[in-house]
């Protein structure tokens, strides 16, 4: 049965200050309005993609600041950006995982070329450098994606960490006009239902403030940050990575839908509840599964969220607050 197209996206889930709820949104908004020419062609003539809608839209996510991906980055304790990313489509289980990329805007398109052009399915470090720039994508100038804010949560971090206080789940959304709670991850990340059943997931992410060189985190794991099966749906998470990767959260919320018969919203929701009830670090995810039914749920703070269906665009940041308008 055709089923109706549906491109959910999320901007990062944390303890984000209201300052930046505007900048979020106009970028939650903007990827869907790219992805969802990929989804829904006007030509009349192309079958829409969930796999090039989902890069589409994680890729305008990657070039703005308002999110901890591609510009924007967070800094590691050397203060350099090393970004990671993960692209699933659901009707073979392809995919295409990258980390320890520096100064390329678009990891979420490297790893796609990964998947459609080796044997592989997970490239990093100087060996995934070395890929992309013999694939074509251009190596920025060196510290080109660091934006001031991503300079200001580092020296925060180093100033705590000089302190000895705990900088578990450091900051990388960081305003210094309010707010000074914690912040967690602000990865990006987009799931498509086509109107063939097919299925994609991509995620996205600069990692967290304060990493040492060389840290992975969950977003380039497939069955953590990413996922994606049309017999069943697709994820993709955000939030603190190393507790997501402890839980392997995407495949907690598939495995409850396959096994358990539950829905995409019921799914997420209690795959993120039981993982911060066992393991304390917070998170969130977004989920579509086979019948085109969405999930949303987070545990942290607040999750940018945002979706377009019908024309529509709905879309919210915290618990239980929702907003509405045309595409």
């Amino acid at each position: 049965m055709p089923v109706e197209p549906i491109l959910l996206v999320h901007g990062g889930a944390g303890n984000i200050t209201d300052a930046r709820c505007p900048g979020k949104f106009n970028g939650m908004k903007q990827a869907l309005r790219v992805g969802i020419k990929h989804l829904i062609p006007t030509d009349g003539v192309s079958e829409g993609s969930a796999l090039d809608a989902v890069e589409a839209a994680v890729a305008v996510m990657e070039c703005d600041g308002n999110f901890n991906a591609g510009y924007g980055a967070c800094l590691n304790l050397e203060s350099k950006v090393e970004v990671e990313a993960s692209i699933m489509e659901g009707s073979e289980l392809k995919a295409g995982c990258v980390t320890l990329l520096h100064d390329i805007m678009h990891p979420i398109s490297v790893a796609r070329c990964v998947m459609q052009n080796t044997k592989h399915t997970f490239l990093g470090g100087d060996a995934a450098q070395k890929f992309a720039l013999e694939h074509g994508f251009e190596q920025l100038p060196e510290d080109s994606l660091i934006t001031e804010d991503a300079r200001l949560a580092l020296q925060e971090f180093k100033e705590l960490q000089a302190k000895g206080l705990d900088t578990t789940f450091a900051r990388t959304e960081l305003d210094v006009k309010q707010d000074t709670g914690e912040q967690e991850p602000g990865t990006v990340g987009a799931v498509a239902i086509d109107c063939n059943g097919n299925i994609a997931a991509a995620t996205s992410t600069g990692g967290i403030t304060g990493k040492v060189s060389g840290r992975i985190g969950d977003t380039p794991l497939l069955g953590c940050g990413t996922y994606a099966d049309n017999l069943q749906g697709g994820v993709s998470t955000t939030g603190h990575g190393e507790t997501i990767m402890r839980f392997n959260l995407a495949q907690k919320i598939m495995a409850k839908i396959r096994y358990e018969g539950k829905t995409a919203q019921i799914a997420t929701e209690e795959a993120c509840k039981e993982m911060t009830e066992r393991l304390t670090g917070t998170g969130g995810a977004i989920t579509i599964d086979a019948h085109g039914r969405i999930g949303i749920h987070w545990t942290s703070r607040r999750m940018g969220w945002a979706y377009t269906k019908s024309g529509e665009i709905f879309y919210g940041i915290d618990h239980g607050k929702q907003f509405q308008e045309q595409l």
